[in-house]
């Protein structure tokens, strides 16, 4: 794994693979590098070079308590200019709200693809403190508590669900990211609805949904599209319920560069 040093001095660490122009993979929550291996092994078999990092208090990255939406905008520039200064961005979730953030920060991304965008425009927002009362589990050693409550109130993910992944071996994974709750939360509140200057990105935008998803998403993806008139919607049928194919997602990101 190769590293790159934020403007803070936080180190984020990167994996890279494959030979073409270069595409960077920003993970949603619970996310860390290798989940994004099998999207990264199908962008190499069309071409591209695919680069997956840690985002920050996540696998092989570091952390600063108290860190902002700025400080990931910020590793994601890190991260383009470790690997040549010119890539592609490829956000899945909440990775693709910081995607779209760090472009209207003007962070250098050539185009931008969004994949099931979790923005709210309003509706149904979690409770105004989640992210401070998340950040009070962790700090108390409550870790496995800050999970299932970002789990119910953040994601909205029924009880029953949540249940069962507590029962589960995928469990003590996701409680050691417990801190990256606290940074998906302050992210997707303060841009719920993005900014103007998201909006007004001048690189090209794909949006990228399943036809089979969360309805809060099917709704954020054509609202986002409306609202960016030169932006792309791009159904993949292929993607089901919050995960994207990783076949059908790398064509149709092959098919627009």
């Amino acid at each position: 794994m190769d590293t790159a040093t934020s403007a803070d001095g936080i180190t984020i660490g990167f994996e890279q693979v494959g030979e073409g122009p270069t595409i960077v993979i920003v993970g949603g929550a619970f996310s860390v590098a290798a989940d994004g291996g099998a999207l990264a092994s199908a962008l190499v078999d069309v071409g591209f070079r695919a680069v997956t990092f840690d985002r920050r208090a996540r696998g092989s990255s570091g952390d600063r308590r108290g860190s902002l939406p700025e400080d990931e905008a910020h590793d994601l520039a890190a991260v383009i200019d470790a690997v040549g200064g010119d890539a592609f961005v490829l956000g899945h979730s909440s990775g693709a709200v910081l995607a779209l953030f760090a472009a209207g920060r003007g962070v250098p991304i050539r185009s931008l693809f969004l994949s099931e965008p979790p923005f709210r425009f309003g509706t149904d927002e979690p409770a105004a403190d989640l992210a401070q009362r998340l950040q009070k589990l962790v700090d108390d050693g409550k870790s496995a508590e800050a999970v299932v409550t970002f789990q119910l109130e953040g994601v909205g993910l029924p009880p029953e669900m949540v249940e069962s992944i507590r029962q589960s071996e995928q469990f003590p994974p996701l409680v050691l990211l417990a801190q990256s709750t606290v940074y998906d939360a302050t992210l997707t509140a303060q841009v719920s609805t993005p900014t103007p200057e998201m909006l007004s990105v001048s690189q090209p935008v794909t949006i990228l949904r399943g036809e089979q998803t969360f309805p809060i998403l099917i709704t954020a993806a054509d609202r986002l599209a409306q609202e960016m008139p030169g932006a792309e919607l791009v159904i993949v049928p292929e993607s089901v319920m919050h995960r994207p194919d990783p076949s059908a997602t790398a064509r149709a990101v092959r098919e627009r560069v």
